[in-house]
């Protein structure tokens, strides 16, 4: 039997390449459960029985093949278990229950989500349809391995494309090309974009291929002569200077040879640099002294260096670049790397596995979270709290501010999060949402605020007769496009209704301000804003307000600055305001302030700031007074106060209080700040209170038991301005969900 004979028959045989794979785990994946993994194969091989392959291979072999990738890659227990299983949900009888019951949630998940990826449509299309498709992938992808086996089933699809249709061939590798390999550039995986770009280049323009592999052939003997001879001179330098080090040579994968091609329309003698030279040592310094060597060694060409360790590319590559002439006058690319920076280049997102060592399949070596801050950057938001949730939970939120969705036809449609299928039909068109009567999300019926997923087909009923958008769309509808056009649909066809709408907004805003209608009427008041507005008359700012074209607000505002502006107009507003002017000036001829406060009728009385409330100049304050202990300061907002208002004994122990015009002193207040719990929260609400030299007095934190954080802060402040910029502040902390003050409703 021949050696080609014998590797078919290895390949029809999943028992076989099990056993391969076992071998493999054994040798670089000691920790990993044998037993649970091969209760998964036997999962796989029963729910496949029957099901073969084109090349005549029971299919089961391809779920093994992807499963021995994910080993390559270096990813964990689940993750190869997940590959064993990864089309049971699709092509089989088995459930997302049937798996979870024996091999848990995490692993169901995985195959659930590596399915509904296999189900995504693709068109080819213009690059946003490609980018847009790519992104919605991603954002499917609640675990980053349902990309990463994703990634190990097609690799694996295109290493057996020869046996499927050329028409299959192509769409398959376009595919490829535009969606999967783009994806392992993003996710830093150089090893897998390479060779699935030249997989699908054989299939996309095959004689180009043969053309560049056959030019490669003649050179071959030539080449690896040179490789030879230059890799023994930069490994006998490197070995006097003491640099510890492992080089490697290569030829460029073909894909680069067939870009720079065509980019430079060139033929393959054209191209010089066709060898690349990886120099690996142990730290950075010895990095950029290998730099030094190699320039001291040969020639280097001018604008080909790239220093990427100082500053890393967006997917967190990392090497020095350096491009020179050998004494034979062939031009060729050196790469010089540390060995974490080699595994991230070389298997990118899945290097944090691969480095990973120790006490079974989802140990993580201590400190890994740091040398791994790279994938949460690249990642943005992805929610952590230890390195076994790290493992299991890390998210795709790179488009967490997103949602992807399919029309009909299969385009993918992009839209903000949150969005609802009024969003979708008014992306489509203005008449597509004017005359909506309802809409189906995945063949389903739904309500027109049903939130839209990623993945989710959505399809729009329409009527000629259809009554138009109702105003409560303005609530469901998170695009400001949406809520333009159906804006603008109310200004042109329901202007009666408006202006009954907006004449009752406005008069509930004058309320407010202490105003009627009848001053919005008044000519010198009006006539300015209608003005600057641009509008002909009262009837037209009531429509304005009626379709959401401007706020009753505003204008009530404006119309009570207008009136204020005239000093013979009185209104209700000026009354009152003459009203509180009075009571101040009383409050301030009683006596001296005390600790900055004054009080009406009382001078030199006891003053103290109550604990519940903790009130600082700037804030709405009233007094109580207190049996034996003076007046209790309270901010009129306090719980407490409004407890102590609400009983009837306590009516006649009320006294208005003012802030004295000049305060110098400093108040002490309390303020608690809720967060995700993480580690180094505290440290980072420290620094940020240091960093704006904020007077703090105490600071405790405690977790809820729940995920979340309690931090207590105590500080001394000038003012409430202070306070609500320290606030501000702290609220911008990652993690942080809200910053109160203690007291408030």
């Amino acid at each position: 039997m021949d050696k080609q004979q014998e590797k078919k028959n290895t390949l029809l045989d999943p028992d076989k390449m099990f056993q391969d794979l076992t071998n493999k785990i054994k040798e670089n994946c000691p920790g990993m459960n044998l037993e649970r993994i091969k209760a998964a194969y036997e999962m796989a091989r029963s729910a496949h029985e029957g099901q073969l392959r084109k090349d005549g291979s029971p299919y089961v072999t391809h779920c093994v093949a992807a499963a021995d990738i994910t080993v390559d890659m270096g990813l964990d227990e689940d993750s190869v278990v997940s590959a064993l299983l990864h089309d049971v949900i699709e092509d089989t009888s088995l459930t997302h229950a049937d798996i979870a019951k024996q091999f848990g949630d995490a692993v169901a998940d995985i195959v659930e989500g590596v399915t509904k990826l296999t189900r995504v449509q693709y068109t080819s299309k213009e690059d946003e349809q490609m980018e847009n498709l790519r992104k919605m992938l991603m954002a499917m992808s609640k675990d980053i391995r349902v990309i990463l086996i994703k990634i190990a089933d097609r690799l694996h699809n295109m290493r057996t494309m020869a046996y499927q249709s050329p028409e299959k061939q192509r769409s398959k590798s376009l595919e490829t090309m535009e969606i999967y390999a783009p994806i392992a550039h993003r996710l830093g995986m150089q090893r897998a974009k390479w060779e699935l770009e030249d997989l699908s280049l054989q299939y996309l323009d095959p004689a180009g291929y043969r053309e560049i592999t056959s030019s490669l052939e003649k050179k071959m003997d030539e080449l690896e002569r040179f490789m030879d001879s230059v890799k023994e001179k930069i490994q006998t330098r490197l070995d006097a200077e003491g640099v510890k080090s492992t080089i490697y040579c290569r030829i460029k994968h073909v894909y680069s040879i067939y870009r720079k091609m065509y980019a430079q329309k060139l033929d393959i003698d054209g191209i010089f640099d066709l060898c690349a030279f990886r120099v690996i040592v142990d730290n950075i310094p010895d990095c950029y002294n290998v730099l030094g060597i190699i320039h001291d060694m040969f020639n280097p060409v001018p604008g080909r260096f790239k220093d990427y360790i100082s500053t890393p590319k967006p997917n967190m590559y990392q090497s020095v670049h350096t491009t020179v002439i050998g004494s034979e006058g062939i031009p060729f690319e050196v790469q010089i790397r540390t060995w974490e920076m080699h595994y991230t280049a070389e298997y990118g997102i899945a290097a944090h596995w691969k480095y990973k060592m120790g006490s079974g399949a989802s140990a993580v070596r201590e400190g890994d979270e740091d040398k791994f801050a790279w994938v949460r950057r690249l990642l943005e938001n992805q929610q952590e709290s230890d390195a076994q949730d790290f493992l299991h939970n890390l998210k795709i939120d790179m488009f967490a501010d997103e949602v992807f969705v399919f029309s009909p036809k299969g385009d993918v449609i992009n839209l903000p999060a949150g969005a609802t299928p009024i969003d979708f039909a008014y992306n489509i068109h203005s008449d597509v949402g004017n005359s909506m009567v309802g809409a189906k999300v995945n063949s389903r019926i739904v309500t027109y605020d049903h939130v839209l997923q990623n993945g989710d087909i959505v399809e729009i009923r329409t009527s000629k007769n259809a009554p138009g958008p109702s105003r409560d769309w303005l609530n469901y509808a998170k695009s400001g496009s949406a809520r333009t056009k159906i804006k603008q649909w109310f200004k042109k066809e329901r202007r009666e209704e408006n202006v009954i709408r907006g004449r009752e907004m406005l008069e509930a805003e004058l309320k407010h301000n202490g105003l009627t209608l009848d001053d919005a009427q008044d000519t010198e008041a009006i006539a300015p804003i209608l003005k600057r507005f641009s509008f002909s008359n009262l009837e037209d700012i009531y429509a304005a307000i009626g379709y959401g074209g401007i706020t009753a607000t505003r204008v009530a505002n404006r119309i009570r600055d207008e009136l204020r502006a005239k000093p013979d107009k009185k209104t209700a507003l000026d009354k009152v305001s003459e009203a509180a002017e009075r009571r101040e000036t009383n409050a301030k001829k009683t006596g001296k302030p005390v600790h900055g406060i004054l009080v009406e009728g009382l001078s030199n009385c006891l003053v103290k700031f109550s604990r519940c409330c903790t009130p600082v100049p700037g804030d709405d304050i009233i007094g109580f007074i207190t049996r034996g202990q003076g007046v209790s300061i309270h901010r009129r907002d306090c719980t407490n106060c409004i407890q102590l208002m609400n009983q009837p004994e306590n009516q006649g122990r009320w006294v208005h209080v003012s802030w004295a015009d000049s305060i110098t002193d400093s108040y002490v207040t309390t303020i608690t700040i809720v967060s995700k719990e993480r580690s180094g929260l505290v440290l980072d609400i420290a620094s940020m209170l240091n960093s704006i030299n904020a007077k703090v007095r105490s600071l405790t934190a405690r977790d809820t038991g729940a995920g979340l954080a309690l931090t207590t802060v105590s500080l001394e402040v000038k003012g409430s301005g202070e306070l609500k910029y320290i606030m501000g502040r702290l609220a911008a902390i990652p993690g942080v969900s809200s910053v109160v003050r203690n007291g408030n409703k």
